[in-house]
């Protein structure tokens, strides 16, 4: 969009216009003492609370006073079948197919089980490709699988690496190493939307460049859920794990989720670790049958499910549904496009924001490179109720979330960015 214009009366106009700004009253905004509310941009590390959030926990709570065990048949929303209420919801937020998606377990603990799956090495082909600055968790768990396997975890790990003087990873980078050591890599694991630089990566073309040299695909999408349309199906990805508690504002720790393609639906010779949720729901409770594996992403359950985590989830989703995930997408990249259109007035002599501009290659998020700043200045826009999050070495991340974050945020933000640098 090349018609963004300066001033403040320009930043209320577009609020006063915007089709979802009442959204931003569904969420509690946190206040300074002197009760103004925050510019809060952290969304991309943890989402702000719904309102209706805490009626979702609470019914449970009250339904767990009143029923106690027949809650979990008996309960407003029965218990049981809890995880079942979330799938197709969360399946639109991420582009599948209701049987490829399950709501359950935590980030890394998801990537461990998917690599129990996906992560089948021999002798010749052992090795895990990765983005070179791939978030730290994601790194641990690849090098620990590794381990886990006999292999050594420095020689083991391939790193795909942005070029000299690069902030981005390049395609044809990764085409080369593919080219080079295909037939070593077993498994391609990459950051669907890069933590640090907020680069959202073509998972179709990856998965077809990984399978095309005989790799398994998977994506860590914690930065992508909720914010980018990630067409999981499509991609064709072997599988995706992601978190609910940044975009999905679903509280922290709150319960992650996991994509499984379809193809692998019905697949009972895929190595998995087990537990009776995973077993056939219809005789489950039988409890002396032998293994009974259920078909699609539910057969990687383990335990029943969370559920005040998954209340906190439900209440989210809900909101989601009643927005509609394009419609956010739409706001969201005029949001951010307005976001870059105020810092590029700034000029590149002191910051450089290192996120893609092109708008389908990253969500809401924007990394600003600060030259020859270091964390003083984020502590500045901290105390002055900017609330973002800093990465070292120079780099601040912002992302005005498009259902709650406003333009008169982003436009006040730029404003004390000015003023402090």
């Amino acid at each position: 969009m090349s018609d963004y214009k300066l001033g403040l009366n320009y930043a209320i106009e577009q609020d006063q216009n915007d089709a979802l700004k009442t959204y931003r009253e569904h969420f509690h905004i946190p206040k300074d003492q002197q009760g103004n509310p925050w510019i809060y941009m952290t969304g991309n590390s943890l989402g702000l609370q719904p309102k209706q959030t805490s009626t979702y926990v609470n019914q449970e709570l009250k339904d767990w006073a009143n029923l106690g065990v027949e809650g979990h048949f008996e309960a407003k929303t029965p218990w049981l079948p809890y995880h079942e209420f979330l799938t197709e919801s969360m399946a639109k937020v991420v582009g599948a197919k209701p049987i490829e998606v399950i709501v359950m377990n935590t980030l890394t603990a998801n990537l461990h089980f998917m690599m129990v799956s996906f992560y089948k090495p021999t002798k010749t082909r052992y090795k895990i490709l990765i983005e070179s600055d791939a978030f730290p968790s994601d790194k641990y768990a690849v090098e620990s699988q590794l381990r886990h396997h006999g292999f050594d975890d420095k020689e083991g790990v391939v790193l795909w690496k942005p070029r000299k003087g690069e902030e981005l990873l390049n395609y044809e980078d990764l085409k080369h190493i593919l080219k080079e050591q295909g037939d070593e890599i077993a498994l391609i694991m990459i950051g669907g939307v890069n933590y640090y630089t907020g680069q959202f990566f073509d998972l179709k073309r990856i998965t077809n460049l990984g399978h095309k040299h005989g790799c398994n695909v998977g994506f860590d999408c914690a930065h992508g859920a909720g914010n980018v349309a990630l067409n999981l199906h499509d991609s064709g990805a072997d599988f995706a794990v992601w978190c609910t508690y940044k975009y999905l504002n679903s509280g922290p720790g709150s319960v992650g989720g996991c994509f499984i393609h379809e193809r692998h639906a019905h697949k009972k010779d895929l190595n998995r670790f087990t537990g009776w949720w995973s077993h056939n729901k219809q005789t489950r409770f039988r409890m002396r049958d032998e293994f009974d594996q259920m078909p699609g992403a539910e057969g990687w359950q383990l335990s029943n499910p969370p559920i005040l985590s998954m209340a906190a989830i439900k209440a989210s989703l809900d909101m989601f549904n009643e927005v509609g995930f394009e419609n956010l997408i739409k706001k969201s990249k005029k949001l951010t496009g307005y976001f870059e259109f105020l810092i590029k007035q700034l000029g590149e002599d002191t910051i450089k924001i290192i996120t893609p501009s092109n708008p389908d290659e990253r969500g809401c998020q924007l990394s600003i490179q600060v030259k020859n700043a270091d964390k003083t200045l984020h502590n500045k826009l901290t105390e002055a109720g900017i609330i973002s999050d800093w990465r070292e070495p120079d780099v601040i991340r912002c992302a005005p979330v498009p259902l709650y974050n406003s333009f008169e945020d982003v436009y006040r933000l730029v404003e004390k960015l000015k003023e402090i640098t």
